[in-house]
């Protein structure tokens, strides 16, 4: 190997997330890390704690960029609640479809892994004010985890190919999304 350069927290965590979609979470070690990176294991560990710190730190990079991609799709919307809904669903599809491995790591992250409250927050922002606009202030709440829960189950199954009726996975899934906007919108929206 060669001699160890230094690299960054930033490389470390990137490199972690890469990792995580190519092997899973058991391809996510500190040496696979480390050779992705072009240092020793060792070295690793004068950025990162030990491998939970590490799947922390991805996790929580992923949180983060998904809440990214969210905000994006809601600040696009124009002002259309439902629409805003819509691009927030089809958002989290396309981040479950190009990263799998993070969608199951955020959305089922197993009891030993803690996740960053402010990350959460951040990345339920937009889904809150959305849901907020559309069923009030006092069910905003409640309609985000319905939204989430909904989104998180249908993609779930797909991810998993277990949609194996007949019929168009793509229409079922616009079909759901409108269904529920409608069922959560205030009789004026």
């Amino acid at each position: 190997m060669p001699t160890p350069r230094r690299t960054s927290l930033e490389a470390i965590v990137a490199a972690g997330r890469d990792l995580l979609e190519v092997g899973g979470l058991d391809g996510l070690t500190m040496q696979s890390v480390a050779d992705r990176v072009g240092v020793r294991a060792p070295s690793l560990y004068k950025r990162v704690r030990n491998r939970s710190d590490l799947v922390a730190l991805v996790a929580d990079a992923s949180i983060r960029d998904l809440g990214e991609r969210l905000d994006a799709a809601a600040a696009a919307a124009g002002g259309d609640a439902r629409e805003a809904l819509r691009r927030l669903a089809a958002v989290a599809r396309a981040f479950a479809h190009e990263r799998p491995a993070a969608f199951a790591l955020v959305f089922a992250p197993g009891a030993d892994l803690r996740l960053e409250d402010d990350s959460l927050a951040a990345a339920s922002a937009s889904v809150l004010r959305v849901a907020s606009e559309l069923a009030g202030p006092e069910h905003a709440l409640d309609a985000a985890r319905t939204f989430t829960a909904w989104a998180n189950g249908f993609i779930s199954m797909e991810l998993a190919g277990a949609f194996r009726l007949a019929g168009e996975v793509d229409r079922a899934f616009d079909f759901g999304i409108d269904r529920l906007s409608r069922a959560m919108s205030l009789p004026s929206t």
